[in-house]
């Protein structure tokens, strides 16, 4: 038996083999042993879980965002390899919010915080300067999830 200020082995495991270490807790939680459970690292890393959830709306907000943007701003460039990066790109935020319904609750500050990257990415792809793209977001997030928004002039590709 382990000393009460003594580190209990499940922690050294955490920092030895993480996938044994989540194993274990696995196991630990199943078998309802509660005493042997290391509560502080597991609650460390399902808050991290939730930060990862919200990382993933940023980001896919982001490459979304910067599509839209280089297709408005770029509509000589378009590509049917653009219009499928906006189709998944919508397709996988729906089915995360949809998996994740509290994240709806982020969507707007997530736009906002996407979009810096997102003006980031087109300027990168399209070598136009930042004054080309607006300062703040142009689109409402009912225009970025809608599948039949496509800013700029019209395309036959949408």
């Amino acid at each position: 038996m382990t000393a009460p200020d003594a580190t209990p082995p499940s922690a050294n495991l955490y920092e030895q083999d993480f996938y044994a270490w989540s194993q274990h807790q696995a196991d630990l939680l199943r078998r309802q042993q509660w005493h042997h459970i290391d509560l502080p690292n597991l609650i460390e890393e399902i808050e991290s879980l939730g930060k990862q959830q919200r990382q993933e709306l940023r980001n896919r907000l982001s490459v979304l965002i910067g599509h839209l943007l280089k297709w408005e701003y770029q509509p000589h460039r378009r590509s049917r390899s653009w219009l499928a990066t906006l189709r998944v790109q919508r397709r996988d935020i729906l089915r995360l919010l949809n998996d994740n319904p509290s994240l709806k609750a982020y969507l707007e500050q997530a736009l906002t915080e996407a979009y810096a990257n997102a003006r980031d990415l087109a300027m990168g792809d399209t070598d136009l300067p930042a004054s080309t793209f607006p300062a703040e977001c142009p689109y409402a997030l009912t225009q970025v999830l809608a599948d039949s928004f496509f800013p700029g002039e019209p395309s036959d590709l949408s």
